[in-house]
């Protein structure tokens, strides 16, 4: 696959969160609910994917950085998806499901509770994966790899504001874009990173 190609598949996930995230309600009610839902079911496919990307920039490397970056990512991967079942997909399903005039009952917000530490969990796991990734990335490539600085505000803003607009949809774009940013900075012809040879003696 051509460099550009590559960059721009792992830009996908967070650009595609951006889109979402421009039609994500604000606050959950009956109202809200349906759409609430709905755009969570998406989101169980694709959060895990930012995760997948940023983890993709190592490559096939085995030393410990890239192995901090993978579990860091995974861990950001699995405690969002969480987040998406419990606080997105959960809670808009019962708030529809109670339908129009209900308050919201202690069980939603039971389920916020509990959706709500899983999710800072998973945002400070993505702090740390694009800490690490992209001092890895400067170290290794220098200036090339200054587009890759996207990635901190872009990881900031999604653990402060989610994906709700105007900061989480500018912090999935960002991610997006700070990892195409790390591909696009490899020497021509270097698609991804190989684990480094064998030691001979």
């Amino acid at each position: 696959m051509d460099r550009r190609a590559y960059a721009a598949v792992l830009a996908l996930p967070g650009l595609a969160l951006g889109v979402v995230g421009l039609f994500h309600p604000h606050s959950l009610s009956y109202a809200t609910a349906d759409r609430w839902f709905t755009l969570h079911l998406p989101g169980l496919l694709v959060f895990p994917l930012v995760g997948v990307a940023l983890a993709a920039v190592v490559g096939r490397r085995t030393d410990p950085v890239a192995w901090v970056v993978r579990l860091a990512a995974y861990t950001y991967a699995t405690c969002y998806t969480a987040l998406d079942v419990v606080s997105g997909i959960a809670a808009g399903w019962v708030t529809r499901e109670l339908g129009p005039g209900v308050p919201r009952p202690d069980e939603v917000r039971l389920l916020f509770r509990l959706g709500t530490p899983l999710g800072e969990v998973g945002s400070w796991a993505l702090l740390a994966t694009v800490v690490v990734l992209l001092a890895d990335q400067l170290h290794r490539y220098g200036v090339r790899a200054a587009g890759g600085v996207l990635l901190l505000p872009g990881a900031w803003l999604v653990h402060t504001d989610h994906i709700f607009a105007p900061g989480g949809v500018a912090g999935t774009v960002l991610l997006g874009l700070g990892t195409a940013a790390l591909v696009l900075a490899r020497p021509r012809g270097r698609l991804t990173e190989a684990p480094a040879p064998a030691a001979t003696g």
